[in-house]
């Protein structure tokens, strides 16, 4: 017997032409309790979700069994590839991952030694998770890998340096110096994820009609998808290394916080995560996944694909074309 109440399993539960939709979604395939879920039960969740979509599941099967193996489905395995993704490149070991980091950073950053450690670790962080969200149709050599993941440590680590020595030599405001690991992480993510993703932008990024159907090829789409995902990036990060140096600035003048300041670290890692449990669906919901791009802009800077695209629709564009943006 199939399930009663059946949907699209491959479409979102809510509205994604809204942000409230959006931040439901995103809040629901990157809980942070989902990476804590055993692989034999991902995969598990994995037949089902596929039984489910052939029309296939097992007589018996609930609403709730096929929402879970949904949920379970789309927080862990690569939409391109079907793959496991490594657990700790997963959108719901964001906040685990990032308090932890984060919470680090906004804590030892006095010193040349420490900005340069954590900003080390927290880029071969980021490397991890935007290599295990890439676009797996635009896959990149180890060669490029190696440059994108150098390139983005050496951006941050040379980022922090500059803004901590400039602050400590021009600057009175000692909270100036807390700030040295957001603009370290805001322009690191200038250089990680672009570079992460530079085979998409060489190579163009296939796009679809409002049917989904592939129509042709576009080097904007992907410029387009990673600026914004870029911004989220940042977004994510910000109130959390943006208003806790505030907040701690206040917290340790206070007498029972001096007598605490082995707690510290610990302290400022928990509020830190509990800015990025909200943080991270809110940064991820901003723009549309299904990311749009205007076909007189793909006809004015990209002659050829557009070509392309009016042989592949008969001579009739559409106004739009689509694409994923990635995360």
């Amino acid at each position: 017997m199939a399930v009663e109440r059946r949907i699209d399993i491959t479409q979102p539960l809510w509205d994604q032409a809204t942000f409230v939709g959006r931040f439901k979604h995103f809040a629901y395939i990157s809980n942070p309790l989902l990476s804590l879920v055993p692989e034999k039960e991902l995969y598990e969740a994995k037949e089902l979700y596929f039984k489910y979509k052939n029309g296939q599941e097992p007589a018996g099967t609930t609403y709730d069994q096929i929402v879970r193996a949904k949920q379970l489905y789309e927080s862990a395995f690569h939409p391109d590839s079907g793959e496991l993704q490594n657990v700790f490149g997963r959108m719901s070991f964001q906040v685990p991952g990032g308090c932890l980091i984060t919470g680090a950073m906004l804590q030892w950053y006095r010193t040349a030694t420490a900005v340069v450690f954590w900003q080390w670790v927290n880029q071969s962080f980021n490397a991890l998770v935007n290599y295990t969200n890439r676009n797996a149709n635009s896959p990149l050599s180890e060669k490029q890998m190696a440059a994108a993941y150098v390139s983005a440590t050496s951006a941050a680590m040379a980022t922090a340096l500059t803004f901590k020595f400039v602050v400590q030599k021009r600057a009175k405001n000692p909270i100036l110096a807390r700030f040295v690991p957001f603009v370290a992480v805001a322009a690191a993510n200038w250089v990680n994820i672009p570079l992460m993703r530079q085979n998409e932008i060489l190579l163009g990024l296939e796009v679809t009609d409002e049917n989904g159907k592939v129509i042709g090829k576009s080097q904007l789409a992907p410029v387009k998808g990673i600026s914004q995902v870029v911004t989220s990036r940042i977004a994510m990060c910000a109130p959390g290394m943006v208003l806790l140096p505030f907040i701690m600035e206040r917290l340790e003048t206070r007498a029972w916080m001096k007598r605490v300041k082995w707690a510290h670290v610990g302290i400022q890692t928990a509020v830190v995560g509990m800015f990025l449990t909200f943080m991270v669906p809110t940064a991820c919901a901003i723009f549309p996944q299904r990311c749009k791009l205007s076909i007189d802009t793909i006809k004015r800077y990209e002659s050829e694909n557009y070509e392309e695209i009016v042989k592949n629709t008969n001579g009739k564009p559409p106004q739009y074309v689509y694409f994923n943006k990635g995360l």
